[in-house]
């Protein structure tokens, strides 16, 4: 009697799966099911997956200059506490590329894990950071009247729903403390599968996001922010956001290589704000170089000087009380922040250091205090992401600024 009963067994799990997916299915549009049941979390390999918009690089890009000092940066991992191999640990660790840029010159690139030179790797929410970017670009050239215009001035679809909405500004979003809910699980029901997978993120965002607090009171990491700030781009400066950033951005920061940038679908052709884009590990850091330089390019000013200091710059005054316990970054340390999509560390003396950071551990890290850069993408964390940036920032210490690298290396 066993065999027939451990038989309607396994036939029911099937059967329950069927009945589970059709009950899905009638809930949510049968793409998005199809994408959290089948592809489960998100990974490297995701700009494979989805529909792209193509980004043109600089017609007259030049490559960053290159200063071969691996023994330095070798030597800093290990005094940072990486490990005595700084190549096998990375490997070791997941990952796929690891650039650092020293005053303005490649002093060390690796490929590990499948990566290289010119192949793409996924932003993740290092894509968030260029998003602030165009937020200031788009200010500045009118497109958007101020960052402390009310979100309602461009999407009036969401005052409609609910009149709270018009209290809620374009800071309030690139600062992640709008008030607007957002809830991380369960599952297809979770605002992190149905920002990143949902096939009409414009719909989602415009019907689904939900007033959960008063603005301005608190940080909470939400994803729904970039989707409403990449709607306000797009309305603002009517064109879709992978084209003004290819021409107000890519191309006049001289990125070297074509990139792409990751859509929720064929027939919503949105951008994937969040996350979505590709691009090589030299043109990363090569972002990280130019709000190093507060915005600039050579000669020519690509992001808004004012707005690159202010959008990765601590504030003067400390935030309200309880303003960081949802985050775990900067729970318990007042020395940490969170600014316009950028983190960042007060300095002890003065200064402070700041990260683009992504899911799997893509980090865009700069000391402008040692006029260094770190670009790291991989196919997992490896270590956890405060890891990550004390490792990065305990190395561009032992590196120091330019001149003193090369008074020591001079010297070796």
């Amino acid at each position: 009697m066993r065999r027939p009963r451990l038989a309607r067994a396994l036939l029911a799990i099937p059967l329950a799966a069927a009945l589970l997916l059709g009950a899905a299915c009638m809930a949510y549009p049968p793409e998005y099911v199809w994408r959290v049941f089948i592809w489960r979390d998100a990974d490297a390999d995701d700009h494979t997956r989805f529909p792209m918009r193509r980004i043109a690089p600089a017609p007259d890009a030049r490559p960053l200059p290159v200063r071969d000092e691996k023994p330095a940066v070798q030597a800093a991992w290990r005094k940072a506490g990486g490990g005595a191999d700084m190549e096998a640990r990375l490997e070791e660790l997941g990952t796929q590329a690891f650039v650092v840029v020293h005053g303005g010159e490649i002093i060390y690139e690796g490929y590990f894990n499948g990566g290289s030179p010119d192949g793409w790797v996924t932003s993740f929410s290092v894509a968030k950071s260029m998003v602030s970017a165009l937020v200031g670009i788009a200010i500045a050239e009118g497109a958007i009247g101020s960052i402390d215009d009310p979100v309602t001035r461009y999407l009036p679809e969401l005052r409609q729903r609910d009149a709270r909405f018009d209290a809620v500004t374009l800071r309030h979003l690139v600062r992640m403390a709008s008030g607007i809910r957002y809830r991380e699980f369960p599952f297809l029901h979770g605002d992190d599968a149905k920002t990143y997978y949902y096939p009409d993120l414009r719909a989602l965002a415009l019907g689904e996001s939900r007033i959960d607090g008063a603005p301005g009171r608190s940080f909470h990491y939400n994803n729904y922010h970039p989707l409403l700030l990449g709607m306000v781009l797009e309305r603002a400066t009517r064109m879709p956001v992978a084209q003004y950033l290819e021409r107000r951005l890519w191309q006049p920061a001289g990125m070297a290589s074509p990139a792409s940038w990751s859509l929720d679908s064929e027939s919503s052709g949105f951008e994937k704000m969040e996350s979505g884009i590709n691009a090589t590990a030299r043109d990363f850091a090569r972002f990280g170089l130019l709000m190093l330089r507060q915005g600039r390019n050579g000669d020519r000013q690509v992001v808004p000087q004012s707005w690159a200091i202010e959008s990765t710059a601590p504030d003067a005054a400390p935030p309200p009380p309880g303003y960081y316990d949802a985050s775990p970054w900067t729970r318990g340390r007042r020395d940490r922040y969170y600014q316009a999509f950028w983190w960042g560390q007060r300095r002890p003396g003065g200064g402070y250091d700041f990260a683009a950071r992504g899911n799997h551990g893509q980090f865009v890290f700069v000391s402008p205090a040692n006029d260094l850069v770190i670009a790291r993408n991989g196919w997992r964390y490896g270590m956890d992401a405060k890891q990550w940036f004390e490792l990065a920032q305990f190395m561009a210490d032992e590196l120091g600024p330019r001149t003193a690298l090369a008074s020591v290396s001079a010297g070796r």
